[in-house]
């Protein structure tokens, strides 16, 4: 918790490794080490002691975007131990009462948490609003609300995968090679992603200074920036896994343990439907399917905390054929307070691709420069 909270350590997987370009330099320690407490990791933690240190960073994440706030609003900037703000102390405090609660009220079960009240805002609203709009009941009194009836997911997802091409279609793409480029930070910087079957995946940012590393190699995943390597846990690399899969329409009806249609929502004038896939001990992953296409526009899915579900929104769109298969050749990836929008210019598919490309580089045993 005390620790440099770099937004290396705030952003995961895919379009994500364009973050730890820009705060490379900022890293002063190494990313927690594998099985450990937060206790033994980290500086004067009093809160969240026994939670795998390695959950301390995806917390932070979720306070920083339920308040809408950065690390220096309770964190005293490169001395992250120190107790000098009060807002740290409150937040302590906070956290608390939030576990409190869920303890005394809810068995336990995580049913409140910071978001719930402050609602990406730094102080809580704590009055009602009056709508400007007098909302109308939604049915007369007396009468039952009728239903919906909703297709089931398994046709959903069937109709996704003969949208894409079928199976077999996608079980000849043994690799894939797309170049393009990613609008963050107020620029446009070289892009380019090299996919392998099965599951590898290596995403980079070309920017002037730096190239910022994104990958998958078939079991781990990992980031890079020159002079520092990050292992992702092993939530984020579930997440690097699902998007390494080269097949994944042919894969997701056999993923989860349950699927259920929900109401949806219009994605830039289309229609979907939304299946929501479950697994034992798991966040949900969300999809929403185009009700014309059968194609997916938008996955969302979830990294959990010990304080709350972190979200990951990823819009796909400009779906174009490649190689008998059709692929998206634009998405935006979307968390609480960072947005990047890739656009693809051209994809090679079956080049061949060595396996050592995934393989995560070296730690360097020098420590990169502190922060001037």
């Amino acid at each position: 918790m005390q620790k440099k909270l770099s937004l290396l350590y705030l952003i995961s997987f895919a379009v994500l490794a364009i973050s730890c370009a820009f705060v490379a330099a900022r890293a002063q320690n190494p990313p927690p080490a594998a099985g450990k407490i937060s206790a033994q990791e980290f500086k004067n933690i009093q809160v969240l002691k026994d939670v795998p240190a390695d959950q301390i960073i995806p917390a932070m994440q979720f306070i920083s975007a339920s308040l809408g706030v950065e690390c220096e609003y309770c964190h005293v900037e490169h001395a992250f131990d120190k107790d000098d703000k009060k807002p740290k102390k409150i937040a302590r405090s906070m956290m608390e009462m939030m576990i409190t609660i869920n303890n005394e009220n809810f068995e336990g079960h995580r049913e409140v948490t910071c978001y719930s009240c402050h609602r990406g805002a730094l102080h809580p609203v704590s009055v009602p609003i009056i709508s400007a709009e007098e909302k109308m009941p939604e049915m007369m009194p007396g009468k039952e609300a009728e239903k919906p009836s909703f297709p089931k997911p398994e046709a959903l997802l069937d109709k996704y995968l003969a949208a894409v091409g079928g199976a077999d279609a996608l079980n000849k793409i043994t690799s894939r090679v797309q170049k393009g480029t990613i609008a963050a930070f107020g620029g446009q910087q070289p892009f380019d992603v090299y996919s392998k079957s099965p599951f590898l995946r290596l995403s980079t940012v070309h920017r002037k200074d730096m190239d910022s590393v994104t990958a998958y190699d078939g079991k781990n995943g990992w980031m890079s920036v020159p002079g520092r390597v990050r292992p992702m846990n092993a939530q984020e690399s579930e997440g690097a896994r699902m998007d390494a899969d080269l097949a994944l329409p042919a894969h997701l009806a056999s993923m989860f343990t349950e699927l259920e249609t929900k109401e949806s929502e219009t994605i830039d004038g289309h229609a979907t439907w939304q299946v929501i896939g479950s697994r034992e001990g798991r966040p949900p992953v969300r999809l929403f399917l185009d009700q014309q296409s059968g194609l997916l526009l938008r996955l969302v899915r979830y990294t959990d905390s010990p304080l709350g579900l972190n979200p990951l929104q990823i819009d796909f769109a400009d779906y174009r054929d490649s190689s008998g298969v059709r692929i998206p050749f634009r998405w935006t990836q979307s968390r609480p307070g960072n947005h990047f929008a890739v656009q693809i210019e051209s994809a090679q598919t079956n080049t061949p691709i060595e396996d050592s490309k995934f393989a995560a580089p070296s730690q360097p045993t020098t420590p990169p420069p502190a922060p001037k």
